[in-house]
C-alpha cells in the first residue's frame, strides 16, 4: 500500500471518486479532486452533471472552514479550467481561497485550457505538481482527451460470437436480438452503455434485432442512439426511435459521401459533440470501421458453445490487453497494435 502522506496516494483516491460520476457529465470530462488538510482528506468531490460545477468547486464548496483552505493542498485528475464557460473558471476559485498547493494528474488539451490553467495558478503564487499518477489520470480521462487531440469520438466496438466465431443464425424466426452470452455479460454491457456519450448501430440491425438500445439493467443514463439510416426508409416504429433516449439518424444528407463512410460518421458525430460511442452491429457496420482502423477499442465476448454455421463475426487485429471469465463467456478487451 502507498504511503497515506505521498501525493500518489491522494492522486489515486481522486481517480477512484472520479468514477462515480463516469457517464454522466457528458460533453465535460468525470473529474475526480480532493483537499487535503495536515495529511488528512477533508472533502471529495466530482464533477456535477453539465453546466454544474466542476469537481473542484464542489470540493471546495464542501470544505465548511473556509479558513484552512490557506493551508490546504487541493488534489485533481485534470487541469483546472481557466475560462469562463457554463461555470466560472475553477483557477479562479483556488486563487481567490489562497489555496498555495495544487497537485495535478493530466493536462488539458482542449483549445481553451492546454495549459492556461497551469499558467494562471503560477501567476498567482500557487506551487503547481503535475504529472502525479499521469498513465492513470490520462487512462480515466481518456475519452476526452482523444477526442479533443484526434477530433472524432473514441470508438469502442462490441460484439458476442460462439466458439466458432459466429455472431448470428444466417435466418431468424423473430425479429429481435439473438442472444449468445450469459445474463451478467449482458448485464455489463448496459453498464458500459451508461458510461458512454452514445451507441451506433447499422441500418439493417435496426430490421433484424429490433434493438432498444437503452440500460435498462442498469443505472445511469442513457446513451444517445446513433442510427445509419442513409435512404432515410426506417420506420419511426422501431424500438430505437421510441422516447426513452434521444435518437440521431444519419441519413444520407447528414454526410458528404466523398471518404468513406466510417470517417464521415466520425466526421459528422464530431460535429455533434459525441465524445464516446460503442459500436454494437451489424457485421458490415463493425467491419467498415476496423477496415479504415477508426476503432479504439474492442470488447469481444467468446462463449462456450458452438454454432456450426451462421453469421461470421468480424475480422479484427490487436493487442489483447485484458482476459476476463464470466460464466461461460470470455471477455477480451483489445486496442490497436
Amino acid at each position: 500500500m502507498k504511503d497515506n502522506s505521498s501525493h500518489e496516494y491522494y492522486m489515486s483516491r481522486c481517480i477512484e471518486i472520479a468514477k462515480k460520476g463516469i457517464g454522466t457529465t457528458f460533453p465535460n470530462p468525470c473529474v475526480g479532486c480532493i483537499i487535503v488538510y495536515n495529511n488528512i482528506i477533508i472533502s471529495e468531490a466530482f464533477s456535477s452533471k453539465y453546466g454544474g460545477n466542476h469537481a473542484e468547486i464542489n470540493a471546495i464548496n464542501n470544505v465548511k472552514e473556509k479558513k484552512i483552505l490557506k493551508k490546504s493542498i487541493l488534489y485533481v485528475t485534470l487541469e483546472p479550467c481557466s475560462h469562463f464557460g457554463r461555470t466560472p473558471p475553477c483557477c479562479n476559485t483556488i486563487i481567490n481561497y489562497k489555496i498555495p498547493t495544487v497537485i495535478i494528474g493530466a493536462l488539458d488539451n482542449s483549445s481553451k485550457v492546454n495549459g492556461n490553467g497551469i499558467r494562471l495558478l503560477k501567476k498567482n503564487k500557487i506551487n503547481v505538481i503535475k504529472g502525479v499518477l499521469e498513465k492513470e489520470c490520462r487512462e480515466l480521462h481518456k475519452v476526452f482527451l482523444h477526442f479533443n487531440k484526434n477530433k472524432r469520438p473514441f470508438i469502442i466496438l462490441k460484439w458476442a460470437q460462439s466458439k466458432d466465431k459466429f455472431i448470428a443464425p444466417l435466418i431468424k424466426e423473430k425479429k429481435e436480438p439473438y442472444w449468445i452470452t450469459s445474463i451478467k455479460s449482458r448485464q455489463l454491457v448496459h453498464k458500459w452503455r451508461s458510461e458512454e456519450h452514445g451507441i451506433l448501430i447499422g441500418h439493417d440491425t435496426v430490421i433484424s434485432d429490433n434493438p432498444t438500445l437503452n440500460i435498462r439493467s442498469w443505472k445511469g443514463i442513457n446513451p444517445i442512439r446513433i442510427v445509419i439510416d442513409l435512404k432515410n426508409d426506417l420506420k419511426k416504429t422501431y424500438n430505437v426511435f421510441n422516447s426513452q433516449a434521444n435518437t440521431i439518424k444519419i441519413t444520407d444528407k447528414s454526410i458528404e459521401n466523398n471518404k468513406s463512410l466510417s470517417t464521415e460518421v466520425s466526421n459528422f458525430l464530431f460535429e455533434k459533440k459525441i465524445q464516446s460511442l460503442i459500436i454494437e452491429g451489424g457485421k458490415k457496420t463493425l467491419q467498415e470501421f476496423i477496415r479504415n482502423n477508426l476503432w479504439d477499442e474492442a470488447r469481444i465476448f467468446t462463449n462456450k458453445k458452438k454454432m456450426n454455421k451462421g453469421l461470421k463475426a468480424p475480422n479484427i487485429n490487436g493487442k489483447i490487453i485484458s482476459e476476463k471469465i464470466i460464466d461461460n463467456d470470455k471477455l477480451e478487451i483489445i486496442r490497436p497494435n
